[in-house]
């Protein structure tokens, strides 16, 4: 498979958590990933949508890019820097946990406007 771009565009609100997280599952399986790997696309899928939701933007741009052999997930983020205090107590760090068990790579970039995760076929076992 050629690589394919997947943009989606959704309210930055926690009612649209399960629509990011069955089109990540979804594309996973076009990618040919395993269950397992499925699976944790989903979770990183809702993680990164759940902290891109609390840096404070109205909508929130996701761009997947697939191939046969990874899922790479982009989210924008809002002008909130410090995120941390939007989490219940504790439950930042469990985000953060959560996406360095079940993705291969994750990362905010420099100027602080995307929250980038990657999982490659097999990888984060």
């Amino acid at each position: 498979m050629d690589s394919k771009i997947v943009e989606l565009k959704t309210p930055a609100s926690a009612e649209f958590a399960r629509s990011v997280r069955m089109l990540a599952a979804n594309l996973a399986v076009v990618c040919g990933l395993s269950i397992d790997d499925v699976e944790d696309v989903r979770m990183a899928a809702e993680e990164g949508f759940v902290y891109a939701c609390a840096t404070e933007q109205d909508f929130c741009d996701i761009l997947f890019a697939i191939d046969e052999a990874q899922i790479r997930m982009s989210f924008s983020l809002g002008p909130c820097r410090d995120v941390e205090d939007a989490y219940e107590e504790g439950s930042f760090d469990y985000a953060q946990l959560i996406l360095g068990s079940v993705t291969d790579e994750y990362s905010i970039d420099d100027g602080h406007t995307r929250l980038t995760v990657l999982k490659k076929m097999g990888g984060a076992e």
